[in-house]
């Protein structure tokens, strides 16, 4: 049975979901979102030959998981697909401690869930156990945390400054921070001894942005990346891009290209949609093809700017479950 090619890996992230069979439920490890579009979904991560993919399970998918042997076989609409293994996720996703501090957000970007659920805010001895737990296991090789707004944006970043001076002074390891931006944030974040930050412009379509993301300003957030790359250098700096709003190629790859030229390397984040914002929002899953060419060319662009997401080492970049990575899976 063939393991998971750029082609097969674009072809289930283009599905995005997988039902899993009764067999499996008792040793599956799954996880739950609690940030972002994919917030409060249940996810499983299958390794196959030099690639991973995390799978939203859901009922009636077309993609079916089933025991084989001494892993996973995944079907597509009953039909054997690809052959893998079920990974464990430490904190939300393999080889990471990536934990959502705030659980709850007071702004009202039309794509996600997490305004509409009633998420609470870790604290400090909460998170030191999470990461100590992770770590006990001797797989844990970063630390990665995002937030929601609670209050302000401005207390956000100096509830993740304490996290970050607390973890920073108990664990050799990198870590990195996904905050919505202030004033201060790259630098206060940095000094508490963050290495990788990412402020997220959700879409570089400015119509598309002012409609799905009503309460941010997309030129505020670019300021804030544009500063953060002069105080975390060169590939240090990531933005969430997502696909699937109703953008076009063209405007998906000359906001790339804008991103690349500031010297910040954004992940394309395809989109599902959410049953919490149904009627709110009208959103497309990109297709296995535009998946793969997004990617491609992403990855050129990055190159032609002397950027390279594999040298991440905090959050979404290293992990690559969710999306097609450039320099990773093409």
């Amino acid at each position: 049975m063939s393991t998971l090619t750029p082609e097969g890996k674009a072809f289930l992230v283009a599905i995005g979901t997988v039902e899993l069979d009764c067999r499996l439920i008792p040793i599956a490890t799954k996880t739950s979102a609690t940030a972002g579009p994919g917030a409060g979904g249940t996810s499983i991560f299958i390794r196959s030959g030099d690639h991973r993919v995390r799978l939203t399970v859901k009922e009636h998918s077309p993609l079916k998981a089933v025991p084989d042997e001494d892993g996973v076989l995944l079907l597509h609409n009953n039909e054997r697909l690809i052959w893998g293994q079920l990974e464990t996720p430490l904190c939300h996703c393999p080889g990471q401690a990536y934990i959502t501090v705030s659980e709850c957000c007071i702004f009202n970007c039309r794509f996600c869930p997490v305004p509409k659920l009633d998420g609470g805010i870790k604290n400090i001895g909460t998170i030191i156990g999470m990461v100590e737990e992770a770590s006990a296991t001797g797989r844990l090789n970063a630390i990665s945390l995002t937030s929601g707004v609670a209050v302000t944006p401005e207390e956000e970043v100096e509830r993740m400054v304490r996290i970050v001076e607390a973890l920073h002074s108990r664990f050799d390891l990198p870590i990195g921070v996904s905050v919505y931006p202030t004033k201060d944030s790259s630098r206060l974040l940095h000094d508490a001894g963050v290495v990788e930050i990412k402020y997220n412009v959700e879409t570089m379509d400015p119509v598309i942005f002012a409609s799905v993301c009503p309460d941010f300003s997309l030129t505020g957030i670019l300021d804030a990346l544009r500063e953060a790359v002069s105080i975390f250098g060169k590939n240090a700096v990531f933005t969430n891009f997502i696909i699937g709003l109703g953008e076009d190629d063209r405007t998906v790859l000359d906001g790339v290209t804008t991103l690349a030229r500031m010297g910040v390397i954004p992940n394309l984040r395809p989109i599902s949609p959410s049953p919490l914002r149904e009627g709110e929002i009208t959103i497309q899953r990109p297709s296995q093809e535009r998946l793969l060419y997004l990617a491609k060319e992403t990855k050129n662009i990055l190159k032609n700017n002397g950027l390279d997401a594999a040298k991440a080492r905090t959050m979404c970049l290293p992990c690559t479950g969710c999306d097609i990575t450039p320099f990773r899976d093409v």
